[in-house]
């Protein structure tokens, strides 16, 4: 799957785009993944907060749906990122 052509052409703020090109890079060939939010950051080497929302902003415009996965035990998991666009 490739969309980041779509992406440069968005009115989204930098940290959106690079947060999407990370989870696209990352993402099956059905477009999920599932990386933590602090992974994402220091992997891009941006603060948790800025990676939050970039996330928000990216599902605010409909190119991504993140859903909260949880453990056997009831434990949050990681969530799960769908890309969309």
């Amino acid at each position: 799957m490739t969309y980041d052509r779509k992406i440069y052409e968005a009115d989204l703020p930098h940290r959106a785009i690079a947060v999407y090109l990370y989870l696209q890079n990352r993402a099956d060939r059905n477009g999920t993944c599932y990386p933590a939010i602090g992974t994402i950051a220091r992997e891009l080497h941006l603060s948790v907060s800025t990676v939050k929302r970039a996330v928000r902003d990216l599902e605010e415009n409909g190119y991504i749906r993140k859903t909260q996965r949880w453990r056997e035990n009831g434990g949050r998991s990681s969530l799960l990122f769908e890309i969309i666009k």
